[in-house]
């Protein structure tokens, strides 16, 4: 019995390490991702960076951060894809899904509706950056999102300062969508060359 107490005492002491060092390596894992959100290698003849952000649309409340600017005339020109409407944005880049995670730039320009058969986006932004040695510099992206496909690849055809003469692709993926409001924040993997 004494053997049995003392090798469960061994168990309880060995669970609480595991855990406290997993929790310590996932929160220093969280810190090192969140200190580099961006990487750049360099190849000797160009520079390739790869970026990691989210990017937080809000559509609905007080202070919503993308707002309709444009739709179709008519009520039976409209149809379930919102064929014809156009938004204008202003959206928050951070390094994590939190909204209160830390901001690294801001997505502005126009997306709309160009699809009539399904959620296909066409989007016109600016992602400019406020973080590090990319503060000030920024990435142009054109180009269509099939808004409701798993991975959308939408491709990179400019840049200023530190980015500029870029080219490339962003790969976004929806981390979270509200139905009701229709708030979303995906997720954006992107690879530049510059």
């Amino acid at each position: 019995m004494a053997r049995l107490t003392t090798l469960v005492v061994k168990l309880v002491i060995l669970t609480i390490f595991v855990a406290n060092t997993s929790r310590a390596w996932a929160q220093t894992t969280l810190q090192a991702h969140a200190e580099e959100w961006a990487k750049t290698v360099d190849s000797g003849r160009e520079l390739t960076t790869t970026l990691q952000f989210y990017f937080h649309d809000t559509v609905s409340g007080k202070s919503p951060s993308a707002v309709k600017v444009a739709q179709p005339i008519q009520p039976d020109q409209q149809t379930r894809s919102g064929f014809g409407v156009l938004v204008m944005a202003d959206d928050p880049l951070t390094v994590g899904p939190d909204p209160k995670s830390q901001l690294v730039g801001r997505a502005q320009g126009l997306y709309g509706s160009a699809c009539q058969d399904e959620l296909g986006l066409l989007m016109v932004m600016s992602y400019n950056f406020l973080d590090g040695k990319y503060n000030g510099s920024s990435i142009s992206i054109m180009g269509r999102n099939s808004a409701m496909n798993p991975v959308r690849e939408i491709p990179v055809v400019g840049g200023t300062g530190y980015f500029r003469m870029a080219r490339g692709y962003a790969l976004a993926h929806t981390y979270w969508f509200d139905l009701n409001t229709g708030d979303a924040i995906v997720g954006y993997n992107v690879t530049i060359i510059h």
